[in-house]
């Protein structure tokens, strides 16, 4: 029995009052779910000002203070998005995320699950720190070969710009990986074993599916460009499987997560 939260909490200069009440609704829900999430990924976008924009450093501060308040048995996991790092990073803002966040990039095992975290801003544009990239890439092949070599239960990705919105073919989009990397990227994960990539960025819900590959793009805790609600999703992996559903900052506060989810988390 495995679960966690992901969301995007990428937030606006003029609204910050409000992103700030609806972190604390999010952070509250959470805190509030049994059983306790394994972790809780924020996948990327964690404050809205740009590298070297006003206000940046005071929504980092207010990011970290409500960030505190997350159950101290519920790990956190960050990862980069392109307000975070830059649309193209330089050594210098990763540096930054790296001295304020934690890595970019990194790997780590739940419960006979892997998950891989990327830095997606170097499938974007690189040519700030092409070395950064070719780094990231290194590391990349050497997590997916032992991936395939070990054949764990499950392996997932977290990136903050989707592979696709809705399929591998898609035409190329701000907000998904270009084609021109997009499917030999994806062709690699499922020869590694990897079943699902999560991902924020859209501000919208979306994803679909690539041969075995599940593709998970999760709408925000704060802005909105669609027609979703503020919200969370949570995700339950079994032996079998990995399930999702995205559940609105009311719903999960008012009601939690619904019976059939729970059921899977109460199993051993």
């Amino acid at each position: 029995m495995k679960a966690w939260s992901t969301g995007d909490s990428d937030s606006g200069g003029d609204e910050w009052e409000q992103e700030i009440r609806l972190m604390e609704q999010a952070i509250q829900a959470i805190n509030k779910l049994k059983p306790k999430p394994r972790f809780f990924v924020l996948c990327g976008d964690l404050i809205h000002a740009m590298p070297g924009a006003p206000w940046r450093k005071e929504q980092t501060a207010d990011l970290q203070r409500l960030l505190r308040r997350v159950d101290s048995e519920i790990p956190l996991v960050l990862v980069s998005g392109n307000h975070d790092v830059g649309n193209t990073p330089t050594p210098e803002t990763i540096a930054e995320f790296q001295q304020t966040w934690g890595d970019d990039y990194f790997s780590f095992w739940v419960g006979g699950v892997l998950f891989l975290v990327l830095n997606s801003q170097f499938l974007y544009d690189a040519s700030g720190c092409p070395a950064l990239k070719q780094a990231q890439d290194r590391w990349l092949e050497q997590q997916l070969s032992e991936a395939g070599q070990r054949k764990c239960q499950h392996a997932v990705v977290f990136q903050h710009i989707p592979l696709f919105l809705g399929s591998i073919d898609e035409d190329d989009d701000y907000f998904n990986v270009t084609k021109a990397i997009r499917k030999e990227l994806a062709d690699k994960f499922i020869k590694a074993g990897i079943k699902a990539v999560f991902s924020g960025h859209y501000h919208r819900n979306a994803g679909g599916t690539y041969q075995n590959l599940d593709m998970v793009v999760s709408s925000a805790i704060g802005c909105q460009l669609g027609k979703d609600t503020h919200g969370l999703r949570v995700v339950v992996v079994t032996a079998e499987k990995i399930i999702h559903r995205y559940y609105s900052l009311d719903e999960l506060s008012e009601r939690g997560i619904e019976d059939d989810l729970m059921d899977l988390m109460k199993k051993k």
